[in-house]
């Protein structure tokens, strides 16, 4: 789901989720498809305030949450930027997630369903994948 859409204005957010949640999913996104690097620095907090038309104290909330995941870290006086191994602290809690919410149920249910794991590996390995 795209936290963000573009209108004639620029980005714009969406109802779906807390703004400052959709400001971290944002740069978040923005980490894990190379679009900000490791040591790249993240647009201020006013940046996004006004780019965004919010308050700049909900854009830092959304910032800090990043923060307090070691995703960004501060640099006194000068702003925030992306952690060394933010990307893959991001991908290792995407994964664990994608397990929980996916892997995890469907294993379940196939077990209700009777269906061996090597009969659910070749279920899945029979999907299609489109990107």
């Amino acid at each position: 789901m795209q936290a963000f859409h573009r209108d004639e204005r620029g980005p714009v957010i969406d109802d779906g989720s807390p703004i400052f949640r959709q400001i971290a999913e944002r740069i978040a996104a923005q980490i894990l498809d190379g679009t900000l690097a490791e040591e790249a620095q993240v647009p201020s907090t006013n940046d996004f305030a006004a780019i965004h038309r919010i308050n700049p104290a909900t854009a830092a909330k959304g910032v800090n949450e990043l923060v307090d995941a070691g995703v960004l870290y501060k640099k006194r006086g000068i702003g925030m930027f992306v952690a060394t191994g933010a990307r893959e602290r991001l991908l290792a809690e995407r994964r664990a997630r994608f397990a929980a919410e996916y892997v995890e149920p469907l294993v379940r249910e196939a077990a209700r369903l009777g269906i061996r794991p090597d009969e659910l590996l070749r279920l899945v390995a029979e999907q299609e994948v489109t990107a």
